[in-house]
């Protein structure tokens, strides 16, 4: 298991959602994601698509004008 940063400062929807799922997709299952935005809308978009897709979201947090989702990689 390993665990992945992924910056997302200064991407606008759907780049975020978008960068996700192409770092997702070279990950294995039990690794995590800790994806940093600064768009808000991340905090709904990247659970979203999770949930979709069958992965888990560990933590949903803001942190000053971040907002950080750990996405847990589960099988699809």
């Amino acid at each position: 298991m390993s665990r992945e940063r992924l910056d997302c400062h200064r991407l606008l929807c759907p780049m975020p959602v978008i960068k996700t799922q192409d770092r997702i997709a070279t990950m294995q299952p039990g690794d995590e994601l800790e994806v940093v935005c600064t768009d808000p809308g991340a905090l709904n978009d990247i659970p979203a698509w999770s949930r979709i897709n069958g992965h888990q979201v560990l933590e949903s947090t803001t942190r000053d004008d971040e907002y950080i989702v750990v996405v847990r990689v589960c099988e699809e």
